[in-house]
Order: structure tokens, then C-alpha cells, then sequence
């Protein structure tokens, strides 16, 4: 198994910056990539940004130019830096980790979640 630790939530007013920390630890193997999702309540979880192990990033199109994904692979920890942050980037972020293992193939693991919160 793999655990998922975030940190970093919290409350900032719009405009503001937080930025999100997630350490993996485990059963750590081959690494696709990590990623951070979110998701608000009666909503679908979704996509924020994604590294790979190579370093290619995607970001949704609502937080480009504004966050920014980063990974160290010596550490397996996975950080997003939040910048301009607005209200409607209120939710709960969840860290993301997907892995091929012999015998399973890709298997993906989620952090707890960490809430953020932008006040207007």
C-alpha cells in the first residue's frame, strides 16, 4: 500500500497564495505520475494539474498561468503552488499518486484531502 499525506489547506482571501505539500510513502515502486484533483460538494472529482515521472505537466485550463505543479522523485513528494487564488478555487484538493505494479498494473491512490478555502 501507499499512503498519501497532504498539508497545506487552509483559508486565504482571494488574491492570495497557499500552496499544497503531499509526501508518499509505502509500497513505492514505479511512478507514472502525481497529480492533484479537486472537488466540491455534488460535483465529480477533478483534474487540477498532473506531472509525470519524466516532468511533462497539465493543468486545467482554470488554474493555468496561475498554479503550478512540481515534484522531487529523490523524496516522492508532489507540491502545487497557488497563486491569484479565486473563490471558485474553494474545495477540497486531494493528492494523487498512480504506479504500475506487477501483477495489478496501474494503480492509483489518493490522499485524504486538504481544504481550501478563498474568501472574496
Amino acid at each position: 500500500q501507499v499512503q498519501l499525506v497532504e498539508s497545506g489547506g487552509g483559508l486565504v482571501q482571494a488574491g492570495g497564495s497557499l500552496r499544497l505539500s503531499c509526501a508518499a510513502s509505502g509500497r513505492i515502486f514505479t511512478i507514472n505520475g502525481m497529480g492533484w484533483y479537486r472537488q466540491v460538494p455534488g460535483k465529480e472529482r477533478a483534474l487540477v494539474a498532473r506531472i509525470t515521472s519524466g516532468g511533462l505537466t497539465n493543468y486545467a485550463d482554470s488554474v493555468k498561468g496561475r498554479f503550478t505543479i512540481s515534484r522531487d522523485g529523490a523524496k516522492n513528494t508532489v507540491s502545487l503552488q497557488m497563486n491569484s487564488l479565486k473563490p471558485e478555487d474553494t474545495a477540497v484538493y486531494y493528492c494523487r499518486l498512480d504506479q504500475y505494479e506487477t501483477g495489478w498494473g496501474t494503480r492509483v491512490y489518493w490522499g485524504q484531502g486538504t481544504q481550501v478555502t478563498v474568501s472574496s
